[in-house]
């Protein structure tokens, strides 16, 4: 069945060859199998790209379609290296741009060196994230606190300002790569020569050399030290969320930015109160009498005690609404409302007159 290779690209018959390069690696990044992509439908667009960009093979396939090349011509088979294999590349003459590859193989283009060629000095690693655990009370959490925590990071080193060099210290460009971090050579391989680049072995890829490194952090720029913040929590929180503090995880490496702190939160449970979202539920206990011809009793509230006014006939599992005396919702968008739940004490042992007075009264 003849394949309409440039639907499979999304581009028109009159596309021009950047166009189609565009489209395919805006594709293949898509459908990478190492971004969690379909690999049919990866192996689908290299074999689309490996005729429609190569300009001989366009012409044979806008002439006599995808059957033209069934035979080997130009078609992407997948399985290996020799003859026709990995996507058609034919005793070395390859339709892919060395760029491409280092950029949509995800890094197999630096096995072979086709990635190096935009590639400059090493960037400095971003500092990792982060995570603690910040335990709180059921009162801290719906009404906010600040707390101070004390932990272990690496932070900037303060004797060399995070350069990496002891202060005083010479720091130059790299005479080996000449500050691009990267070095080349030709390296033989079954495809053919091809040029490789690695990091450069003098300066570590990062394109500059001191002539000391800081002693006391060893040239990395970070130093591992015990630090104190102050975190102000917000009122509403609820357990199981989180708090993002940004730039408060460890110090990247030679002045790259900081990573993220994140405090997951734990709340304690109360004694008294149950929260559900924004709302607190509770439960109060009437006597028989309170239920019968009604009362007003005592409610605690996390917001302080109130009367209820409990109405004659209560049944036992009435639940009565007490609107905003609930939890405080996060970036002030209101606040929760209490439930509560009543429930009805049947006394027992009751002497014969207490039983005869119940009968005539029909309860």
């Amino acid at each position: 069945m003849s394949k309409d290779y440039y639907d499979i690209l999304g581009v028109s018959k009159t596309a021009s060859a950047d166009e189609i390069k565009t489209a395919f690696r805006k594709k293949a990044h898509e459908h990478h199998p190492d971004k969690g992509g379909n690999a049919e439908k990866f192996k689908e667009l290299n074999e689309a790209y490996q005729v429609l960009g190569n300009t001989e093979k366009r012409q044979r396939y806008d002439q006599f379609g995808s059957a033209a090349f069934n035979q080997g011509g130009g078609g992407a088979n997948w399985g290996g290296f020799g003859g026709q294999g990995f996507g058609g590349f034919q005793n070395g003459n390859m339709n892919f741009d060395m760029d491409d590859l280092g950029d949509i193989f995800g890094g197999f283009g630096d096995i072979f060196g086709f990635g190096g060629g935009r590639q400059g000095a090493k960037r400095a690693a971003r500092g990792r994230d982060m995570e603690m655990n910040l335990n709180l009370d059921f009162m801290a959490a719906a009404f906010g606190t600040e707390k101070e925590i004390s932990f272990a990071k690496n932070m900037v080193c303060g004797h060399c300002q995070g350069n990496g060099a002891e202060p005083g210290a010479k720091i130059e460009t790299c005479g080996h790569c000449h500050g691009t971090g990267r070095v080349a050579s030709v390296q033989r391989t079954i495809l053919g020569n091809i040029q490789t680049q690695s990091p450069c072995p003098s300066c570590g890829g990062e394109g500059k050399t001191i002539s000391q490194k800081c002693t006391k952090c060893g040239g990395t720029g970070v130093y591992r030290d015990q630090v104190k913040i102050k975190v102000r929590v917000p009122a509403g929180i609820n357990d199981g969320e989180s708090i993002r503090l940004s730039g408060q995880g460890e110090a990247g490496q030679k002045g790259a930015s900081a990573g993220d702190l994140y405090l997951r939160i734990n709340v304690a449970p109360h004694k008294k109160f149950k929260r559900e979202g924004y709302d607190i539920k509770t439960e109060e206990t009437i006597s028989i009498q309170q239920a019968i011809l009604g009362d007003k009793i005592d409610v605690e509230t996390i917001h302080g005690a109130l009367k209820l006014k409990i109405p004659e006939g209560t049944q036992s599992g009435t639940i009565f609404k007490l609107r905003d005396k609930g939890v405080t919702k996060l970036h002030n968008r209101g606040i929760g409302d209490q439930y509560v739940k009543i429930s009805v004490k049947i006394p027992s042992g009751l002497n014969k007159k207490q039983k005869t007075l119940l009968e005539e009264l029909g309860i």
